[in-house]
């Protein structure tokens, strides 16, 4: 167990210094404040306070840590050996930034509370961010802190026995729209067939008629390949249905048809299922407390993780409602077409609200990459040599790779040639063919 010593222990130093030194290093910890019970500790110790007591570990404490509220954070980005960090805190720290601050003000998304440009459905651009800005997006930058507190922590307890983390995948199987022509309803489909007919799009016409009369298989029905792919790897896929209403946002099918129903129940018989919450979800907990419920009738059991439609997050209101209602997990920390760490993370961290000044029990997965951000790399190549590196850095520290596909990224459509392989890569990576 790691004793901290500090002179004023606060919910954002318990929140961080956990989740470093027990998530991601795998040992407890425990603060205290007074000076005699630190000298007592026999064990791995430190203090994080403004001046050293004598010659112990010390790390020279950032005041955003002892503050509340948000305040308007001067951040010098500087280069540390092979990442980079802020909060620089002088020479006589054991370490020459303030790891602690600088992964407090990532995690909590401190950024994400102060003005900034928005794109047109109001989310978050990684442009935006701190990570972008200044060339660290691509680097699970907590994590590599951690590790290099860890490394310096066993210079000065060479006997102390650190837990091993190993490498992990978690896949997550986004569907927004189960079928592309079944299931659309019969409005639905003659509107469809009006638009293909005066768009010329006659190919589509042709598939969609092929498909409806059961001659061809649907293009975005790819579940059985995927539960096949879900038998030969131990990690779990995690799909997410939405099950809100029609809109012009969210084109799914009707949550209440018997076929669909029936593909949810069979999907959840081999992979975990959580509810994609609707666009207009996002913004009205009444609307997203009845898709919760409409998700737990089909699948028979209590939600316990959701992901938001369009991976939009409004701070600090979307979390709150996930935790008034009692789901655990969310799955909606990333870019939709970026790829990298947008909490600096690749471990699982706990939702801190900022407004209130306290630790959540929602546990937030932040995804690293989606589909939609490799289609910028023109060649499979360079789609293949993007994956590889991310997968690389979050090996290096023994993190949790999130990656994004949809169900129609297994399709035969152009446009997603090559992704098959791509996922065949992230499994194999999993067990360290990669």
């Amino acid at each position: 167990m790691l004793l901290v010593y500090t002179h004023n222990i606060t919910p954002r130093l318990k929140y961080v210094f956990k989740h470093i030194c027990t998530r991601i290093l795998g040992v407890d910890v425990t603060f205290t404040t007074k000076v005699e019970d630190f000298i007592a500790h026999d064990s791995l110790k430190m203090s994080y306070t403004r001046q050293q007591l004598g010659n112990e570990f010390f790390v020279k404490s950032h005041d955003i840590l002892f503050e509340q509220g948000i305040t308007d954070i001067e951040i010098n980005v500087h280069d540390w050996e092979n990442t980079k960090c802020f909060f620089y805190n002088g020479d006589k720290s054991a370490m020459p930034f303030d790891i602690f601050a600088a992964s407090f003000y990532l995690l909590s998304r401190y950024e994400e509370y102060l003005p900034q440009v928005r794109d047109e459905y109001g989310r978050f651009l990684a442009t935006e961010s701190i990570g972008y800005k200044y060339g660290f997006l691509h680097q699970p930058v907590v994590d590599i802190w951690a590790y290099k507190f860890k490394e310096h922590l066993q210079m000065q307890f060479p006997n102390f026995d650190f837990p091993k983390k190993t490498f992990s995948i978690k896949p997550i199987i986004d569907v927004p729209c189960a079928y592309n022509f079944r299931l659309k309803g019969i409005m639905r489909t003659i509107g469809g067939v009006i638009k293909d007919v005066f768009s010329f799009k006659l190919k589509t016409l042709y598939n969609r008629f092929m498909v409806l009369f059961g001659f061809k298989h649907d293009p975005f029905d790819t579940y059985k390949y995927i539960i096949n792919k879900q038998k030969q790897t131990k990690f779990k896929f995690l799909f997410f249905f939405l099950v809100g209403s029609y809109s012009t946002y969210d084109k799914g099918t009707n949550a209440n048809n018997k076929e669909y129903k029936s593909l949810i129940k069979h999907i959840a018989d081999y992979c975990k299922v959580g509810l994609k919450a609707s666009y207009f979800a996002i913004e009205n907990s009444a609307v997203l407390k009845k898709e919760k419920q409409q998700m737990e009738s089909i699948i028979n059991a209590n939600l316990e993780v959701s992901r938001q439609s369009y991976s939009k997050l409004n701070f600090p209101e979307s979390y709150r409602n996930l935790v008034d209602l009692e789901i655990k997990e969310d799955y909606t920390m990333g870019y939709v077409n970026q790829i990298g760490f947008r909490a600096g993370s690749c471990t699982p961290f706990l939702f801190y609200d900022l407004d209130y000044e306290t630790q959540t029990p929602l546990k937030i997965n932040s995804y690293h990459i989606m589909d939609y951000a490799l289609l910028k790399h023109k060649s499979l190549l360079d789609k293949k040599k993007a994956l590889y590196e991310i997968i690389a850095e979050i090996k290096q520290v023994n993190g949790q790779f999130v990656p994004v596909f949809h169900n129609y990224t297994f399709s035969s459509l152009p446009r997603w040639d090559g992704f098959k392989e791509l996922f065949n890569d992230i499994l194999n990576a999993a067990h360290g063919e990669a």
